[in-house]
């Protein structure tokens, strides 16, 4: 059970969302979508089929199954896990180099690799980090058109809403996505032009506010993080290489920049699960010294957390500050989607790796080793998670030492 008759009624305009304003396609553009789950066919399906209304040239199409994922972190070792292919590290440099449109689609159980040993998650999520180097590069420099969007997994959805019967379940897991991207409303697209104006007018007020650094107090909580001396604050719609716009994230709620690499120090806690690996992080608190994170704890997935902090290097360090209202639209849902698509929109978060090109002056045209060497972390990783609360207070810094409050209560003060 992946989707009721009621929710198939959304699919078209759903996928219409998707293609026109997620990822806008183009005449003779070739689109690549993926995490495309066989229990989700049915959107898929009509994601396609809009994608060649839209002129799309080729729609590549890769096709998962959570139940032989997980038969693979079951059966193969380390080894096996360890090795990335690399007709795939191929096939998606091909597409970039090809201009294309890519679509991800986020379904799965967050319970997914449950019990499987933390070494073979480790090892397999080192060996993609590695061969989706380039990939990773060219999206977080917005060369190409992204967007990342969900559909009702079933086991998802038993997680989310673990009391309603798996039928009832779904479709309340449909409708929060549905509400979560506006499409309930009496036109989408149009709602979405206004939501991207709003979230642009708060990234121009702290631009020109030019902070030096951001001080965070809330309970469990007290970091100050520098952020970069040419930082840039963006939310919303983006532009690829070409003048194309597009929304890399459906739903988004947030505001973000680059901290600068050395620049953190103190003490944060999560406020909300993270769902890394199949597996979930949660009740963690990470210790930062000079920016790099010098204790990690966990009430549960201890182990995990500390796997994804050893990635590599560049995993001890932030890339990314957000800031989001406690009182956004999904935080008011009241539901908690042990997905980072979600529940990084109802919650101010950071990221744990690497940091976005686009997100500093010149940063788009910038090669990996000059964004490095401007205090850009680097790392084959990005991981988001959430520290937010209706008890956070948020100062901004100015390179004068004046104080600017920019949250108060877990909402805007600016």
């Amino acid at each position: 059970m992946t989707a009721t008759v009621k929710a198939k009624q959304h699919f078209e305009k759903y996928a219409e969302l998707i293609v026109r304003t997620g990822v806008n396609v183009q005449k003779g553009q070739e689109v690549f979508l993926a995490g495309a789950s066989i229990e989700i066919a049915d959107l898929v399906r009509v994601i396609v089929a809009k994608a060649y209304e839209a002129g799309a040239s080729n729609v590549h199409v890769d096709w998962m199954d959570e139940t032989v994922s997980r038969l693979k972190y079951e059966h193969a070792d380390e080894s096996t896990l360890s090795r990335f292919p690399a007709w795939e590290t191929l096939k998606r440099n091909t597409f970039v180099e090809n201009g294309a449109a890519f679509i991800s689609i986020t379904s799965s159980s967050p319970d997914l690799l449950k019990g499987i040993p933390s070494g073979k998650i480790s090892a397999y999520q080192k060996a993609a980090g590695a061969g989706l180097k380039e990939f990773r590069q060219a999206v977080q420099a917005d060369k190409v058109s992204w967007t990342v969007v969900a559909a009702a997994g079933s086991e998802w959805a038993k997680k989310v809403f673990p009391n309603l019967p798996a039928e009832e379940a779904v479709e309340r897991l449909w409708s929060a996505i549905f509400d979560s991207v506006r499409l309930h409303t009496a036109d989408p697209v149009q709602e979405w032009v206004k939501h991207n104006e709003t979230l642009h007018s708060k990234a121009e007020i702290l631009n020109k506010l030019r902070f030096k650094s951001l001080h965070y107090t809330a309970p469990g909580t007290d970091l100050t993080v520098e952020l970069h001396e040419k930082h840039i604050w963006v939310g919303a719609g983006s532009t690829n290489q070409d003048g194309l716009d597009f929304m890399a994230n459906m739903p988004t709620e947030e505001v973000f920049s680059v901290p600068l690499k050395t620049g953190t120090n103190g003490y944060v806690s999560s406020t909300k699960p993270l769902s890394y690996g199949g597996n979930i992080i949660d009740r963690f608190k990470l210790t930062f010294k000079d920016g790099r994170i010098i204790k990690a704890e966990a009430e549960e997935g201890e182990e995990i957390l500390q796997k994804l902090v050893e990635i590599d290097e560049g995993s001890h360090y932030l890339g990314e500050v957000a800031l989001v209202p406690h009182y956004s639209p999904i935080s008011e849902s009241g539901i908690l989607f042990y997905n980072t698509l979600f529940d990084e929109n109802a919650s101010n978060h950071f990221a744990i790796g690497s940091g976005y090109a686009f997100n500093v002056e010149g940063g788009k045209t910038m090669s990996a080793e000059e964004l490095e060497a401007h205090g850009v972390n680097a790392s084959i990783t990005h991981n988001d998670f959430m520290i937010g609360s209706a008890d956070m207070d948020i100062d901004g810094i100015q390179h004068d030492g004046t104080v600017v409050p920019v949250f108060r209560k877990g909402n805007w003060a600016i």
